[in-house]
């Protein structure tokens, strides 16, 4: 519990870091990548952020190593609120009053997720078929990118609405997902026997290699998203992605079983079902900025020199 609080204060801190760094740079694309690597590796406060996104990394395999999946997700998601706390206080961004209910319903179908965990029945799997955990997050990756492509054409269009980031955020959070089911399967071999045993058994899993595609393109990805958008949006709707992603197809592929008392059952479904919704039913763009005043016109009397 300690670390997944811990986790939810360096993943906020970072991104918040790297949201105010960002606000400083030249605009950044993902077509441009190697242009945006170079804008962010020169920012002390953009790696000052993501040095606390890394250390939120490692809190995170200590937290797989000792909670079921969908109990961490839950706490991981309750790491929202101090999110939003410090965007409104460090970077300024205010959230209107349905993104504040929207917000509210999220950490309640979460806390009942919370709810429906049972520590005398809920068992911490380890490992996890390779071929199911591909087929599962390859045409999530495939998804990812080309929802984020689409999101990018109709951002080009010159007359339309500015976009809050949902599907940004929606993008972004399919890749940190299959990065979440990665950090869980690596966390397995850290309870083998000795560190020589867990490195080969990390390389020859599909572990790595996801940890290793999904952090060069989600952090091109989130980067010009977290640019263009608001943090206070933007990461929670990645956030609730990966934690539903995480939570219901990694519960599935290792093998860490339902509640069967009902009561329980019926909490964790409707939790699920009702970030989903929530989720759907956020504004999908800003409303247009209103007009500036027009100036009064000057008298050509002004404008004769005396």
């Amino acid at each position: 519990m300690a670390a997944a609080l811990l986790a939810n204060a360096l993943y906020s801190t970072g991104f918040v870091l790297e949201k105010r760094a960002l606000g400083s740079l030249p605009q950044v694309t993902v077509r441009e990548p190697l242009r945006l690597l170079r804008l962010v590796l020169g920012s002390p406060l953009w790696i000052g952020g993501s040095l606390s996104l890394a250390a939120g990394f490692a809190a995170q395999l200590a937290v797989y190593r000792t909670l079921p999946i969908a109990a961490a997700q839950g706490i991981f998601v309750s790491g929202l609120v101090l999110l939003v706390l410090l965007s409104a206080r460090l970077l300024g961004e205010e959230t209107t009053g349905r993104e504040r209910y929207a917000l509210a319903a999220i950490l309640a179908a979460l806390l009942m997720v919370v709810l429906s965990l049972d520590e005398r029945s809920d068992t911490v799997s380890r490992a996890a078929p390779y071929a199911l955990v591909l087929t599962i997050c390859l045409p999530s990756l495939a998804m990812g990118v080309w929802l984020y492509r689409s999101a990018e054409r109709r951002a080009r269009h010159r007359h339309r609405l500015p976009t809050t980031g949902v599907e940004y955020g929606v993008a972004v959070g399919l890749l940190y997902g299959v990065s979440s089911l990665a950090i869980k399967g690596v966390s397995s071999y850290l309870t083998a026997g000795g560190l020589g045993d867990a490195v080969v058994g990390v390389l020859r899993s599909p572990y790595p290699y996801l940890l290793l595609f999904t952090g060069a393109f989600g952090l091109v990805m989130s980067q010009a998203a977290l640019q263009r958008c608001r943090a206070s949006l933007i990461v929670p709707v990645c956030t609730t992605v990966t934690c539903l992603f995480t939570a219901v197809l990694g519960t599935l592929s290792f093998g860490e079983s339902l509640p069967d008392d009902p009561l329980r059952l019926a909490l964790r479904l409707s939790g699920t079902v009702l970030a989903v919704a929530v989720l759907l039913s956020m504004p999908k763009h800003d409303p247009p900025a209103p007009p500036t005043a027009p100036q009064s016109p000057v008298s050509a009397k002004e404008l004769t020199p005396p």
